[in-house]
């Protein structure tokens, strides 16, 4: 059986002004300010197909998703797609998920952002694990400047 392993990371500031919405992999969250970035700037999405990108060797986020964004497509789930189908016969066996910033508190949207990766990467909800953490002030992240997103994933051949 082949098994790969590749890593992604993605950050993005706070907009300074309220409006845009706050969304992490794909779920509205309630805080005054959404992140920074062309697209909705989702950094859980976006670490997520980094982290396949690592696997494909195909790059989404950049100047496809640049591209993307600039003709309307701002919602980061058709990045996340693209990166999907460059999997091929590979599947997913294991995502692991740590986010970093001081605020919002993630805790209490663990299990939908659980529910909505799951369902867009075709995984039981079991094969994802999230945690989070505040920094402690030591970060731009920790000090609530923005949010960050690692993510490790394991595919196997099927």
């Amino acid at each position: 059986m082949n098994i790969k392993t590749g890593i992604g990371q993605d950050s993005h500031p706070f907009e300074k002004e309220t409006g845009k919405p706050l969304i992490l992999a794909g779920i509205k969250f309630e805080h005054p300010f959404g992140l920074k970035g062309n697209s909705d700037a989702d950094v859980i999405f976006h670490s997520i197909t980094n982290s396949i990108s690592s696997i494909t060797g195909k790059n989404i986020l950049g100047e496809v998703a640049d591209k993307l964004a600039t003709n309307g497509q701002k919602d980061s789930s058709a990045y996340l797609n693209l990166a999907l189908n460059d999997l091929e016969e590979w599947k997913i066996n294991h995502l692991a998920i740590a986010i970093e910033c001081q605020t919002p508190k993630i805790y209490k949207y663990i299990d939908s952002m659980k529910e909505n990766i799951a369902n867009i990467c075709k995984i039981n909800i079991s094969d994802i694990g999230i945690t989070a953490t505040t920094g402690e002030n030591l970060t731009a992240f920790g000090r609530g400047e923005g949010i960050q997103a690692i993510t490790i994933i394991t595919v196997i051949k099927s």
